[in-house]
């Protein structure tokens, strides 16, 4: 630690020393950089403005129309009076703003492919920021291209991020420490994200039409009721807020047993342990009475159950675990289900692991074939944990790893499935990492993100074992070592996020954005351009340098509103009225969908006065 403090301390020194010289390099900077924008910084120009707390007010204006705003206006007339002129012509003008099927009806398309048409509606979740399973594999291009266009950071991304944030603090109590997702915490409007809740609700149950019995689908239905009723505050609802419409959704389809286990597992994540195991119980015991079809599907049900179970009391002094090993052993031994009343005897403990090893054994054939399901998965994992609870960690390992071999790599590397049982197989790792050699969970970990480079999970549990077990400095190195072979958002996010949350010095911090963005792809990424705007701006209060990342930033990404209203809103002090000006008037020219005219700011403040 002292040597990269002193060779900081001289960085320092040799940057104060030639500063004069690069003062006049960024201004030339900034100078070429609006030219390339079709701003002339020289030309004085008619400015009506005077003040730049006029553009603030423009563009906090702007900002709440987009949270008002984010939905196509309907075509219907109701409410409007035609009785008079003035009433017409604002209906006229409410008109030209609906979108109509002859607007969009060259755009449309049709996709046969089923797979196709369930990552349209999974992005379009996305895109309006539901929490839903993760539906595809990061390997995919669609996970790939979703990560280099985020503009703000998803709701996945930021509980992962926290978490790494939570443990480095809390460990070492460093008073320079900074959540990386602060930079970013935008005070959005609470009502809209209601609104937009309810709408995304809506929709997914339209899409459940197109896709019946999906639980991912059926999951991310009951987890925007929730955020629909608590404004996006889980803990402020009394009760469970998703309960009605999984009672609705229930009797219009009382054999989907996963979504029965998908409304268990909201239940318990609300606390209601007894109606969660209530629920699990009865679409357990009513299996036999289904049809053949639907069987197949209790393996889910089993592993869900048992994982709610462990979640609920993990402490060895309770009943958990031996819940846990009833739920599973009635999988494993193909016995009828039954509630929980004792403990497992030795011989049903026999019986189950026989069970299991056969089940996985007969795995083998369709698993080599590529046919990987989410029911033969967690069948994987059921059998896994079976073994972790009665015989230990060796065993239910050897499984895991065994299920590996059982596909051709280039297949295991495209599969949502096998992602999930390889994260499962780290997570395990993880929650035994006292019982472990250190080097067996690094390379479990480093092999995982040569398969899967672009996956937040296992980027997460690499800050936490790493921070356990190593140094800094070997974090670092694997980190520059995974940003050259690989392009990934993820990686530089969680390099940042590692060097904030231990109070890495302000060069240290500067040079992996810089580096991150020299990059052709990354370039574009706006997330780490917004992310790096507000560290100049709130952490190193340097608001001369932020002002020169965002004009690089919107030269590298015009397409972002979200970008350009960053200008307005944080660096006012900074930018003159003139450029303030000139920004606005590009931002229209390149029709970033603006709502707001600048005279009517100027026509309230005359009001106001």
């Amino acid at each position: 630690m002292p040597e990269s403090a002193t060779e900081g301390d001289a960085v320092v020194e040799e940057l104060d020393d030639g500063s004069d010289a690069k003062d006049a390099e960024e201004k030339d900077d900034i100078e070429s950089l609006l030219k390339a924008l079709g701003i002339d910084a020289a030309s004085e120009g008619d400015i009506k403005i005077q003040d730049t707390k006029t553009w603030t007010k423009w563009s906090e204006a702007e900002m709440a129309r987009d949270f008002d705003h984010w939905m196509p206006l309907r075509g219907s007339s109701d409410g409007v009076s035609h009785d008079d002129a003035t009433a017409d012509a604002e209906d006229d003008e409410q008109i030209l703003s609906i979108i109509l099927y002859e607007d969009v009806s060259d755009y449309l398309f049709s996709l046969n492919s089923e797979e196709a048409r369930f990552s349209l509606a999974s992005q379009f979740i996305d895109f309006y920021e539901g929490r839903i399973p993760q539906w595809t594999c990061t390997n995919s291009s669609s996970w790939v291209e979703k990560t280099l266009s985020l503009e703000s950071l998803s709701y996945s991304l930021v509980e992962g991020l926290s978490k790494v944030h939570d443990v480095l603090n809390g460990k070492l109590s460093n008073p320079a420490s900074i959540s990386l997702e602060i930079l970013l915490n935008n005070s959005d409007d609470s009502n809209m994200r209601s609104n937009m809740m309810k709408f995304l609700r809506n929709a997914i149950l339209l899409c459940l039409k197109v896709f019946p019995q999906n639980y991912i689908l059926e999951e991310a239905a009951l987890v925007a009721e929730e955020l629909s009723n608590t404004r996006m505050n889980s803990t402020s609802f009394s009760g469970t807020p998703c309960r009605a419409l999984a009672k609705t959704l229930l009797k219009n389809n009382r054999q989907d047993l996963l979504l029965c286990g998908v409304y268990a597992q909201r239940e318990a994540f609300f606390g209601n342990i007894d109606l969660s195991r209530r629920v699990f119980d009865m679409a357990l015991s009513c299996i036999e009475g289904l049809p053949l079809d639907v069987r197949p599907n209790a393996s889910l049900l089993y592993f869900w159950y048992a994982e709610v179970e462990l979640a609920n009391n993990p402490s060895e002094s309770s009943d958990s675990s031996s819940r846990a090993m009833h739920i599973l052993s009635c999988l494993g031994s193909g016995t009828r289900y039954s509630p929980f009343k004792c403990q497992l005897s030795s011989v049903q403990q026999l019986k189950a692991r026989q069970g299991f090893k056969e089940r996985v054994k007969m795995l083998s054939s369709t698993w080599a074939r590529g046919m990987v399901d989410d029911h033969s998965a967690a069948l994987v994992c059921c059998a896994a944990l079976f073994e972790e609870l009665t015989t230990g960690l060796t065993s239910a390992l050897e499984i895991l790893e065994h299920s590996f071999t059982m596909v051709l790599p280039e297949r295991r590397r495209h599969s949502r499935q096998l992602e999930f049982l390889f994260n499962y197989y780290v997570r395990m790792l993880y929650k035994h990492h006292n019982e472990l050699r250190v080097s067996k969970i690094w390379k479990a970990l480093v092999k995982g993100l040569q398969i899967y480079p672009f996956s937040p999970h296992l980027h997460n549990a690499l800050v936490e074992i790493s921070f356990l077990y190593t140094s800094p400095n070997k974090l670092r190195w694997t980190f520059d070592d995974h940003c050259q072979k690989t392009q990934s958002v993820i990686t530089w996010l969680y390099a940042l996020s590692f060097e904030m949350s231990i109070g890495g010095s302000h060069h240290r911090i500067r040079g992996i954005f810089e580096r991150a963005l020299e990059n052709d792809k990354l370039h574009n990424s706006v997330i780490l351009w917004r992310c790096f705007i507000e560290y100049e701006r709130s952490v190193t209060c340097n608001a001369s340098a932020a002002k020169r990342v965002f004009f690089r930033a919107i030269h590298a990404c015009p397409w972002s509103k979200k970008l350009w209203l960053d200008g307005f809103l944080k660096l006012d002090s900074v930018l003159t009225v003139k450029e303030l000006s000139d920004l606005q008037e590009v931002m229209r020219e390149k029709e970033l969908n603006l709502r707001t005219d600048i005279y009517e700011i100027l026509l309230q403040d005359d009001m106001d006065t």
